[in-house]
């Protein structure tokens, strides 16, 4: 087991998640909720990762990243620092890649919200905040589960844009999935096999959550 690229990847989807659940909690009862012109414009932009190659997203990423990008620019005069190569790269590169996995269960999870339920809310007096807090969050708690689930999984196992963007330094960007790559191309498919098999157990534990809490929310409707 490289221990150094699984401190790295563990750091990576956490944080990836930390960011992410708060956006995708706003963003995701946003879309179930409004209608607003562009819409669908920003339901295929969050959606674009899904079906985008991850060298594409990468290499796009890895020229908007750069000194001379306005993003890469923007970045080295608040920090003083790059984005390439660096695990604050990788960290934006996860974010973006990692959108429909946050936004989407969440969304979903709102739709299922009645609107007469928040309508009543606010007529017994709730603020929008409180009929969040206290109404709709406890309804939407599996929708939120399975984004982080699946958010926390992606992550560790996103190679392309990763690795375009960040490389492989050993400590800062070279995750498991690029460890796995390494090892393979040096011939060592017993730390290949270990480390993939970690990946394969995360992988079912996460689709096993997530399609344990659908089926919850059938019965419960049903």
């Amino acid at each position: 087991m490289d221990w150094s690229a699984l401190s790295v990847s563990l750091r990576l989807a956490a944080l990836t998640c930390l960011f992410l659940l708060p956006l995708g909690i706003w963003l995701g009862r946003l879309l179930a909720t409004a209608q607003f012109r562009g819409k669908g414009l920003c339901e295929a932009l969050i959606a674009l990762p899904l079906v985008l190659p991850p060298t594409v997203l990468g290499f796009y990423l890895l020229q908007q990243f750069g000194r001379d990008a306005p993003l890469g620019g923007a970045w080295a005069a608040l920090t003083g620092g790059g984005l390439n190569f660096t695990f604050s790269g990788i960290l934006l590169a996860s974010l973006i890649a990692n959108l429909p996995f946050a936004i989407q269960p969440i969304q979903r999870a709102f739709e299922h919200v009645p609107a007469n339920l928040r309508e009543a809310a606010w007529c017994s007096g709730l603020s929008p905040w409180q009929t969040l807090w206290r109404i709709e969050l406890p309804l939407v708690w599996p929708g939120i589960l399975s984004a982080a689930a699946l958010t926390f999984a992606h992550t560790l196992g996103e190679f392309g844009v990763i690795l375009l963007v960040g490389g492989a330094i050993d400590g800062e960007t070279r995750t498991l999935s690029i460890a796995i790559y390494d090892r393979v191309q040096a011939f060592d498919e017993q730390g290949a096999a270990s480390m993939s098999a970690l990946l394969l157990v995360i992988s079912l534990a996460t689709l096993g959550l997530v399609y344990g809490l659908a089926g919850k929310r059938r019965w419960a409707r049903g």
